[in-house]
């Protein structure tokens, strides 16, 4: 008679945290604001209000925006905020940089507002291998929320994770 084949990781209290179930829809978008600027790279203050004013903002509904530009411009503050001033009543969120910043900021709000009082004492893998862009400072602030709290930190898949951290008896 063959020996039964047991699950193990299904039997065990292992929980695993994955990152991807926390991402909001919605489509993020890179507004590059050096099409308002003389020859792409200066800013003249009466100009570029106009172009914010005559702007329609309301196609942003819904959206993530990062503002950048795409040239070596200096840009003020001031123009940066005038912007995020009109989106603001539209937008999910918006900042200043790439992509990846946004994701990054996107992703501090959900972990800073999550509740981890189930994951007290328990050991922990945080998934990897996501199919949304999970920015990398996502995990780690993860580790940072998770860190003293639950009983170990993994990271990877349940048949394959890498050990981070191991809570000290003693405390």
């Amino acid at each position: 008679m063959a020996d039964e084949i047991i699950n193990r990781v299904a039997q065990s209290k292992l929980v695993t945290f994955n990152l991807e179930d926390y991402y909001p829809s919605g489509e993020r978008v890179l507004f590059d604001i050096s099409d308002w600027l003389m020859e792409g790279l200066i800013l003249r203050e009466k100009e570029f209000r106009t172009y914010v004013a005559e702007y329609d903002w309301s196609q942003h509904k819904n959206q993530y925006v990062a503002l950048y530009c795409k040239t070596d411009a200096i840009i003020p503050a001031w123009a940066y905020m005038l912007v995020s001033v009109h989106l603001t009543p539209f937008v999910e969120k918006v900042v200043i940089g790439t992509l990846e910043n946004l994701e990054t900021s996107i992703y501090q709000d959900i972990i800073n507002n999550l509740d981890i009082s189930d994951y007290q004492d328990k050991p922990v893998i945080i998934k990897g291998c996501a199919n949304k862009p999970i920015p990398d400072n996502a995990y780690t602030m993860m580790v940072h929320k998770l860190h003293g709290v639950v009983k170990s930190i993994m990271y990877g898949e349940a048949c394959s994770s890498v050990p981070l951290y191991k809570k000290n008896k003693n405390t």
